[in-house]
């Protein structure tokens, strides 16, 4: 038996309506579907189901700023000329009328005074790029602080340690290229760690500035770098990392009716689109709104770079802040062997920042391969549930801020009156100190918070109220919680730390055991052993307190 089918005389669109009488839009959207499949894409994708939480929108603050950098950006090309040709200044600015200057450093003056809205475009463009950078650093924080870049979403995390990185550098060639006192300085110094790579490190600073420093060639070499190379691969990861969200599906909080198998939230069409499109207009008038009365990199008060002379006070841009930190901070230690010197005081400090960041990227892996955990997580971890990662999180945190006072020794030196050599101290020790203190802090406090959480599934919540007993006995009333509740507070997992074993088989065979075996035990050992977590409470001990055998 064959069937046939009859085509359709009203086209593509509503049934009984004639392809002539649809309206234009529905023309157009049918011409497209039958090309690129449209209808069944947003059938799929539209109705993308996406948890409400306040910390989800950390995100999309790091999303938004970027795009308003993109346009900031395309508007500043065109009328910045990255060349370091020698002109005599003419511009609208007095002071600096016949000063000796680059194109590059004129043409941000023509930016900032000459051209209509020229001077807020550039400050909305430089505070994006801080706050895309403060909200990929936060952000970072809430992934690896709830544990959501735990399997599936380990290339994510590295998608994001990589944005980070090159959001880093891209707004060191931003900023670099006016030509500016500050920037210059900071050009500088960033050549000077450059020549302390050994045996590369010329090759790689004759390449970026085309000869000896400064050169002639680095604001455009930079300027292709700033608009097409770094923001080309960032815009690839971009779009990548939001594949890679929808593909997954978004994490979610525990709560009742939340599963590792579903998502309990809202639609992306027309409720999350709807708040979105709102929150970017938020964010984009924030950033607006510091631009507007926050002036930001006023290089008029610079003046244009010349070798020969350093901006008092200058300071890199926040995220900088944490590698200068470990220079200012490294003793002046230098090896002089063969005919050659090795700058350990640049050199070491280079190295130290790659190792942290080598460590930040591959995390995942490493707490992967401790716990021994293969499993998929769309169940995000409550800090204080995971301590040992809490604490190794704010020791990190706690390591970075410590180096940003560093970067900026001689500023809190000037204004708290302090000696500089003191704070540089307090820095050297405090890389040292600092981190452990914090780590052994925060894992203290997790843990009494766990208990907390015990005691309060236990004996529910503190009401205020106060009973006096038949027999005399005051005690404070306690309220039950509700299931929400409970299930909020037991649903995360306990691990048990993975053991070795027995080393003697029941002949009397002694088993080797491989050293990566015994380290990932006693990894493992600190991370999940008995001083680490506090056990759950289970359910025979809810049901004898709730009881009344064993309540108050």
């Amino acid at each position: 038996m064959s069937t046939t089918t009859t085509p359709n005389p009203s086209g593509a669109g509503a049934p009984g309506r004639s392809r002539e009488k649809a309206p234009a839009g529905e023309k157009v959207a049918d011409w497209a579907d039958g090309r690129l499949g449209i209808y069944s894409l947003a059938k799929a994708n539209m109705r993308k189901i996406f948890p409400d939480h306040w910390s989800f929108m950390l995100g999309e603050i790091c999303l938004y700023s970027f795009l308003i950098i993109i346009l900031t950006g395309v508007y500043l090309t065109l009328f910045f000329h990255p060349s370091m040709n020698e002109i005599e200044y003419h511009g609208s600015y007095v002071p600096l009328q016949g000063q000796l200057m680059s194109e590059a450093f004129a043409s941000t003056m023509d930016i900032s005074f000459d051209v209509r809205g020229g001077l807020l475009i550039r400050q909305i463009h430089h505070w994006a790029a801080i706050v895309f950078l403060a909200g990929m650093f936060v952000h970072m924080m809430r992934v690896f602080f709830t544990g959501a870049f735990r399997k599936p979403r380990e290339i994510n995390w590295l998608f994001g340690f990589l944005l980070f990185v090159l959001g880093m550098f891209t707004g060191f060639t931003g900023y670099s290229l006016p030509d500016d006192l500050l920037s210059g300085t900071g050009v500088r110094f960033t050549q000077g760690a450059i020549l302390a790579t050994p045996v590369v490190g010329t090759y790689i600073s004759m390449f970026l500035f085309g000869g000896e420093f400064p050169g002639g060639d680095f604001v455009s070499r930079f300027y292709s770098i700033h608009i097409l190379l770094l923001p080309g691969i960032m815009l690839g990861l971009v779009v990548g990392h939001l594949i890679l969200v929808f593909y997954h599906k978004h994490t979610q909080f525990a709560g009742p009716g939340k599963t590792n198998k579903n998502v309990v939230g809202m639609p992306l069409l027309p409720v999350y689109m709807a708040k979105a499109g709102g929150f970017f207009f938020l964010v984009f008038g924030f950033i607006a709104m510091l631009a507007a009365v926050a002036s930001i990199n006023p290089i008029w008060v610079l003046g244009p770079y010349r070798p020969d002379q350093v901006s008092t006070g200058a300071q890199p841009d926040w995220y900088m802040g944490f590698a200068e930190g470990l220079i200012r901070a490294m003793p002046g230690w230098e090896i002089n062997a063969w005919g050659h010197t090795l700058v350990l005081g640049v050199f070491i400090p280079l190295m130290l920042f790659g190792l942290f960041l080598g460590i930040i990227a591959m995390y995942p892996f490493i707490e992967s391969w401790v716990t021994g955990d293969k499993r998929e997580h769309h169940i995000l971890d409550r800090p204080r549930n995971a301590p040992t990662r809490t604490a190794f999180g704010v020791a990190w945190v706690t390591a970075y801020m410590i180096m940003l006072i560093g970067g900026g020794n001689d500023i809190v030196a000037t204004h708290f009156h302090l000696s500089i050599n003191s704070v540089t101290w307090f820095v050297r020790i405090g890389f040292f100190v600092g981190p452990v203190i914090a780590f052994v802090v925060t894992k203290r406090i997790c843990l009494g918070l766990q208990r907390r959480d015990k005691d309060k599934v236990l004996h529910g919540r503190e009401s205020g109220i106060i009973k006096r007993l038949p027999h005399g006995e005051f005690v404070e009333v306690h309220e039950p919680l509700s299931q929400e509740a409970l299930h909020t507070l037991t649903a995360h997992d306990q691990y048990q730390p993975a053991e070795i074993g027995p080393t003697v088989d029941e002949n009397g065979v002694e088993r080797k055991v491989k050293r990566p075996q015994k380290l990932r035990a006693k990894l493992s050992e600190a991370y999940f052993g008995e001083d680490n977590q506090i056990p759950k409470p289970t359910a025979e001990e809810y049901k004898e307190i709730t009881s009344g055998h064993g309540h108050h």
